[in-house]
Formats: C-alpha cells, sequence, structure tokens
C-alpha cells in the first residue's frame, strides 16, 4: 500500500461524514432533540481531526502521483487550495462544537444550534464535495470539464452503434 493509496482510502471519511452530520442535525433539528444533536457535535469534532490527517496525507500522495501520465500540476494544486479551505472550514466547524458541548454541558442544547450546525455543515460538505471533486479530477479524465471527457463520449455512440447492428444481423 502507498502514499497515494492511503489518502484514497481515508480521504472519503470527511466527505461523508459531513452528510452524515446534515443527517443527524436535520433529524435533532425536526424532533428537537438535544442528544442527536449532541452527537452531530461530535461526529463534528472527530472529523475535524480525521480531516487534518487527510490533508497531511494528500502530500505524500502528491508525490506518488505528479509524474504519472495525465496529471498534471494545476490540476494537483487546485485540489490542494480546495482541501486547505475545506479541512479550515471543518476545522473551525469542530472547535465550535467542541466548544459548543463544553458550553451546555449537563444540560439540554438551546433548538438553535441544530439549525446553526446545519447551516455550517451544509457550508462545509459542499466544501468537501468540491475538494473530492477536483481531486477525482486528477485520475479520472472521464469527469474533468477540459473536455478530456469527449474522448469518452466519442467512443460510446461508436459501442451503441455497434450494438445496433449486432441487433439488426440478429433479426
Amino acid at each position: 500500500m502507498n502514499n497515494a493509496h492511503i489518502h484514497l482510502l481515508i480521504n472519503h471519511v470527511p466527505v461523508l461524514g459531513t452528510l452524515l452530520v446534515l443527517a443527524l442535525l436535520a433529524f435533532a433539528a425536526a424532533r428537537r432533540s438535544s442528544g442527536r444533536t449532541r452527537d452531530a457535535l461530535g461526529v463534528l469534532a472527530v472529523l475535524g481531526a480525521v480531516s487534518v490527517v487527510v490533508y497531511l496525507t494528500g502530500g505524500a500522495a502528491e508525490d506518488s502521483v505528479e509524474n504519472l501520465p495525465g496529471v498534471s500540476e494545476r490540476m494537483i494544486e487546485s485540489h490542494e487550495e480546495a482541501a486547505l479551505a475545506a479541512t479550515v472550514a471543518l476545522g473551525a466547524l469542530a472547535a465550535l462544537a467542541i466548544a459548543t458541548l463544553w458550553r451546555f454541558r449537563g444540560r439540554v442544547l438551546p433548538r438553535w444550534v441544530a439549525f446553526a450546525g446545519l447551516f455550517g455543515t451544509a457550508v462545509v460538505a459542499g466544501m468537501m464535495a468540491w475538494t473530492a471533486n477536483l481531486g477525482g479530477q486528477i485520475r479520472h479524465s472521464e469527469i474533468r470539464a477540459d473536455g478530456a471527457a469527449a474522448t469518452v463520449e466519442a467512443a460510446v455512440p461508436a459501442a451503441d452503434e455497434g450494438h445496433e447492428r449486432g441487433e439488426e444481423q440478429a433479426r
């Protein structure tokens, strides 16, 4: 297992984790559940730490792939910049979650905490999704907006035409 593989294994945790937190907070807000809000804030705290680890493994992953065919420094830098912003945002949200849990320890959380958490987590989830998209483009040319996907699209009609010819021959 190399550095890029490690990065790929753990980079999904903050992306999917923020979506889990969104669901928990939506449930908590709808049900007025202080307990579920606490759960969501706890998950945010863990995700903040995990996102730092994911970010730190990115440099080693970059070293593993930067000289591979089809990988450009521009794509890596775009992903790296988005990753830094998303990591800082999730870290700030995690710090707020920890502060909120400490401030309201032993007491019922006000309902506004779930709504504020929903807003903040939605922003961070969007940042994480964008970062993941940019990271995916590094090695998946079929999802790039720069036209690399056109080669895949050009191959699809040929495959469809061959399929249609096979149907005609079968008739």
